[in-house]
């Protein structure tokens, strides 16, 4: 892959943001030894290597899903700064 100053100018455009001239070369730099450490792996022998699909052998691992009340409503509000009632009060931080 060629990483020249196009493929840097149209990567920041993607990711909104700019580049000075001595910021594109560093990130121009740090680009193509991130390339070459990606084409690295393609070196390595991989023909009898089964793909892998999953990362543990062990099959639907779940715990019950059990209903328990940890905490009720009263203490839980016991220690909020604003309350009303049953509710947590919070400031307003949509205006229309």
């Amino acid at each position: 892959m060629k990483v020249d100053n196009k493929l840097i100018a149209d990567l920041a455009k993607l990711a909104k943001l700019h580049f000075d001239e001595k910021s594109s070369l560093s990130m121009q730099e740090d680009l193509k030894k991130m390339i070459g450490f990606v084409d690295k792996l393609s070196e390595i022998d991989t023909e009898n290597t089964e793909p892998l699909i999953y990362m543990s052998e062990e099959v639907n691992v779940l715990r019950d899903d059990t209903l328990i009340e940890n905490i009720s409503k009263e203490k839980a509000l016991e220690n909020a700064p604003q309350k009303d009632s049953d509710y947590f009060l919070v400031p307003k931080v949509i205006d229309k």
